[in-house]
C-alpha cells in the first residue's frame, strides 16, 4: 500500500516524532549522574503521551535509543537497558488502560531476549488499542533501517518475488520498520542540538522540523501544545505554489 505525503489541512499534525535530547546535561546541570535525567525523561513520555489524544495527536514516534549509542559507557548503556525493561512492565496496563497502542521500531536482535520478549508483549497486548498509536524507536537508525529494508526487497527480488523493473519511491517504503505508520508531519528536537542525528530519514522528507532550547525532562505539555500551534500556522505547499 503507498503512503501518502503528510496533510496539509491546516490544523496540527496528525503524526508527531520526537528526538528526546537533553536528559544527560540536564541530571548533570543539578550534580547528578545521567541515568537519573534518563528517568526524569521517561517521566516526561508519560505526561506527553497522555497529551496527545487531546491536541489531536493520532501517532506518537519517540527516539529512545540509536544505534550509535552503544558508544556510551557500560554503565548508562545497561542503566538504560534497565530503565527500557522497567518502563515496559511498569506502562504496559496503562497503555492498555489509556488505549494507546505500542509498536517498536529498530533491529531488535542486539537486544538481550529478555527485553525483546517484553517488547513483543507489549505490542500483542495493545494491538487492539486505538486511541493513540505510541511507536518507540530502540536500537534504531535511520541508514541502518534502510539497509534492513533494502536486504529484504533484494531478496524478494532474486526470489522472483519482486520484479526489479517495477521498483520505484512506493516500493521501499513496504520493507521499512514503519510501513504500517503514516509519515510523519512534525518532527521535534529537544535540547538545542538542531540536527536529525539519524532519526526517520526517509519518512521525514516532507516533515516539518522544530528545534527548542528546552531539555527533555523540562518539556512540558504546555511547550508541546505551543510548538503544535506554531506547526499549525506554517504554509506547507510540498514543492507546489499556491494559486
Amino acid at each position: 500500500m503507498a503512503k501518502s505525503k503528510p496533510r496539509d489541512t491546516g490544523a496540527g499534525p496528525r503524526h508527531v516524532a520526537i528526538i528526546m535530547d537533553g536528559n544527560g546535561r540536564w541530571a548533570q546541570s543539578r550534580g547528578r549522574p545521567r541515568l537519573f535525567g534518563h528517568h526524569a525523561g521517561a517521566r516526561r513520555v508519560r505526561e506527553i503521551v497522555a497529551a496527545c489524544p487531546d491536541l489531536g495527536v493520532e501517532y506518537l514516534t519517540i527516539f529512545a535509543f540509536s544505534t550509535e549509542n552503544w558508544k556510551r559507557t557500560q554503565t548508562e548503556v545497561a542503566g538504560l537497558m534497565s530503565l527500557f525493561r522497567r518502563y515496559i512492565i511498569k506502562e504496559m496496563q496503562e497503555f492498555v488502560r489509556e488505549d494507546v497502542r505500542v509498536r517498536f521500531i529498530g533491529d531488535r536482535y542486539r537486544l538481550e531476549p529478555g527485553l525483546r520478549a517484553l517488547m513483543e508483549e507489549a505490542e500483542e497486548m495493545t494491538a487492539h488499542c486505538t486511541r493513540l498509536n505510541l511507536t518507540i524507536a530502540i536500537n534504531y537508525g535511520g541508514r541502518d533501517e534502510v539497509a534492513r529494508a533494502m536486504r529484504r526487497l533484494a531478496r524478494d527480488v532474486a526470489e522472483g518475488r519482486l520484479d526489479p523493473d517495477t521498483v520505484d519511491e512506493q516500493t521501499l517504503p513496504r520493507y521499512l520498520d514503519t510501513r504500517v505508520l503514516p509519515d510523519p508531519d512534525l518532527v521535534i528536537r529537544t535540547s538545542g542540538e538542531a540536527r536529525i542525528s539519524n532519526f526517520l530519514l526517509w519518512q521525514s522528507a516532507y516533515a516539518e522540523y522544530e528545534f527548542i532550547d528546552t531539555l527533555w525532562p523540562d518539556f512540558t505539555r504546555d511547550i508541546f501544545t505551543g510548538v503544535l500551534a506554531q506547526y499549525g500556522a506554517r504554509d506547507r505547499r510540498f514543492g507546489a505554489v499556491r494559486a
